[in-house]
């Protein structure tokens, strides 16, 4: 008898379908599209010649730091043979901390006093900057729902995700959650206020170093070499420079853009932050160790707020 054949449905079928089954984070994510489509329209690059180099420039700077400082973290696994996974699990507690105290000091709270001082009313500005973190959070739940990857409590996620490989899935999974970081870093310097963006991008930058190595380790359990491990991390950073020039597109143009900005990309941040890095710190049984991690991020993110902001 001859075997039948399973039909071979193409990425675009396999992603309408999933469409929709998913028509609520289908919508919500062309809502967040569109959304950020206009706010790169009304940032064109002759208003970036104009007044907006020097910003730029810097939002550039910061994503590149943060492609580095992954890359840096990667390359610690060619030195570290092993590391604990309950050591692994506190670094990204303190990670996940870090990018928590981030999001509200340095996204939140400017984008609240700047709206204020458009709109001086306290809950209208509070309203502006909700509305932003709804957008990133619609953003982020599309993106996590219509793009193949996995997780590692979950499996492989996403439509096509059985005809991609486990190291590639994981690559973008990793990617998808650098973008929001590098998102927050180019919005932060939109203002021209390094108050607000010096502070984040070295918080994002010293967070970044245990990650890539978290993520290169991982990626050496899954039996890739040391070196190619470290290169595959090392190009999730990449996301993050990519992720500050849709930022300070997205918010270096009219005013009411920058706070705006700024809430959604404390939205996409907190995002990950819940869905992602605080259930992988807790997989493994250590979530007391992660939880002194995550506060131990939140206390080190205050201080430098304080000292640098």
């Amino acid at each position: 008898m001859d075997q039948v054949q399973a039909p071979d449905y193409s990425f675009k079928d396999v992603l309408w379908r999933e469409v929709r089954q998913h028509r609520t984070a289908a919508i919500g994510m062309a809502v967040a599209v569109v959304a950020v489509l206009l706010l790169l329209l009304q940032n064109s690059l002759v208003e970036i010649q104009n007044g907006g180099g020097e910003r730029f420039g810097n939002a550039m700077l910061g994503g590149l730091g943060g492609f580095v400082s992954t890359a840096v973290g990667a390359s610690l696994a060619l030195l570290l043979r092993d590391i604990k996974a309950r050591t692994q699990d506190t670094m990204l507690g303190f990670a996940a901390g870090m990018m928590l105290a981030a999001s509200a000091f340095s996204l939140i709270l400017p984008g609240i006093e700047a709206a204020e001082r458009l709109v001086s009313v306290e809950y209208i500005a509070a309203a502006v900057v909700i509305t932003g973190m709804g957008l990133g959070v619609l953003l982020m739940l599309g993106l996590d729902k219509f793009t193949p990857h996995e997780h590692e409590n979950e499996g492989p996620c996403g439509p096509g995700c059985e005809r991609i490989g486990r190291v590639w899935l994981f690559f973008l999974a990793i990617a998808l959650h650098n973008l929001p970081e590098g998102m927050a870093i180019g919005v932060s310097f939109a203002d021209n206020d390094l108050s607000v963006g010096m502070p984040l991008t070295m918080a994002i930058l010293f967070q970044n170093v245990p990650e890539g190595l978290a993520v290169a380790l991982a990626l050496r359990a899954a039996m890739l070499s040391p070196v190619m491990a470290a290169i595959v991390a090392s190009g999730t950073g990449l996301m993050e420079l990519l992720g500050a020039f849709l930022g300070i597109g997205m918010a270096g143009g009219l005013p009411l853009a920058y706070p705006v900005g700024l809430g959604l990309a404390a939205g996409a941040m907190i995002f990950v932050v819940s869905h992602e890095v605080i259930p992988e710190t807790h997989r493994n049984g250590h979530q007391t160790p992660a939880t002194i991690g995550l506060m131990g991020g939140f206390a080190a993110m205050l201080l430098l707020d304080t000292l640098v902001g």
